[in-house]
């Protein structure tokens, strides 16, 4: 059975480029085009697509308001096509807040050229969407009865733990919103928190710039040569590998815009594989939702050199790939639910802080 897709944009240029990529994979058909989101409501209807493209910014409904509409009352898979400014950036990181499973990023170039030159990206983020599994929104507030009124949990309230201890998180697709709320519920007091999100280039910032307005901790995209400070929170550029090195007793990021690893830049493996050689012992790894196996090998080189790992588990993950693989190979400790897992590792974090204490 091929994968039906239905596009939405109100470019006749990019509709037609679109229908072209597609249409030229063997596993895909195009089932419909449509120029606004009014045309598309008929055409979801008729042709029944198993994943919709959809442009962020849409005439005569707006694309935000179509796609919460759409993920209301008929949720479906949605790969959004974005441009590469700050205001597209917005709109999408609002968008996979609302449900899209993901994002392709407009070339900036010439369109057609530059399209076309998408073709294996567009094709795999649509055959992954095609896979992924659609929850309704959640609506419910964390659990205040264990976590603060702000969503947090409780401090660490050990100097040694926080300052000693890193943990490093890798994601993909799906990876938005996991990682929104693992960090949401982090103590003003946690470890370093290192970030590897598989993002194109000028989304990473404003995707900081959201969490740094809703967590307790700081979030803020990664700069190379600054250290690691507790209750902080990196988040590699879109543009270049994030590294965890080490400057006399401190850590430091080190950014590497080397070739891609896994087709990938940044790369989950690129920046476990490092923690692995600079901290050892002294990181726990967090594998979370996302596709194909990039951070698998570097999660198995931490626990190797010494880490504690946490993977995220398939009834909770969008994509459950990345994660599938660390545990097919042993590379993790524990599997959890998303809305567990920062309680497990904090939890785990207090428990070798407790046993530092007492030797």
């Amino acid at each position: 059975m091929k994968i039906k897709v239905l596009i939405v944009d109100d470019s006749a240029l990019i509709r037609s480029v679109m229908k072209e990529i597609i249409g030229s994979q063997n596993d895909m058909e195009v089932v419909g085009v449509a120029p606004d989101p009014i045309v598309a409501r008929d055409l979801i209807k008729q042709t029944n697509p198993d994943v919709l493209t959809l442009d962020v910014e849409m005439p005569r409904m707006d694309g935000l308001d179509f796609l919460e509409k759409l993920m209301r009352l008929r949720p479906m898979p949605v790969v959004m096509v974005s441009s590469l400014t700050e205001r597209g950036s917005e709109i999408t990181l609002r968008a996979l807040e609302l449900g899209a499973v993901d994002f392709v990023a407009k070339p900036k170039l010439s369109i057609q050229s530059g399209m076309l030159e998408y073709t294996d990206l567009i094709a795999d983020k649509i055959r992954t969407a095609s896979k992924a599994r659609i929850r309704p929104r959640q609506t419910t507030p964390l659990d205040r009865s264990r976590n603060g009124a702000d969503g947090s949990l409780p401090m660490i309230r050990n100097p040694l733990t926080s300052s000693e201890k890193l943990i490093i998180v890798g994601a993909s697709t799906g990876g938005t919103e996991a990682i929104k709320e693992f960090l949401v519920q982090m103590p003003s007091d946690c470890p370093g928190i290192l970030i590897t999100q598989h993002m194109p280039e000028g989304f990473t910032r404003s995707f900081a710039r959201r969490l740094d307005g809703i967590c307790k901790i700081s979030v803020k995209e990664a700069e190379d040569g600054e250290r690691v400070l507790p209750g902080h929170a990196y988040i590699a550029p879109g543009h270049s590998h994030l590294l965890l090195a080490r400057s006399g007793a401190n850590y430091v990021t080190q950014l590497d815009q080397g070739e891609p690893v896994n087709r990938h830049r940044p790369s989950v493996d690129v920046l476990f594989k490092s923690a692995a050689a600079c901290a050892g012992k002294n990181a726990v790894g967090v594998i979370l939702t996302g596709m194909g196996k990039d951070g698998a090998l570097g999660m198995l080189e931490l626990k190797n050199a010494g880490a504690y790992n946490f993977a995220q588990d398939e009834s909770t993950c969008v994509v459950f790939g990345m994660p599938r693989e660390a545990i097919a190979i042993g590379a993790t400790d524990e599997v959890g639910a998303l809305n567990d897992l920062p309680g497990m590792v904090l939890n785990f974090l207090a428990a070798q802080g407790s046993r530092a204490l007492r030797v």
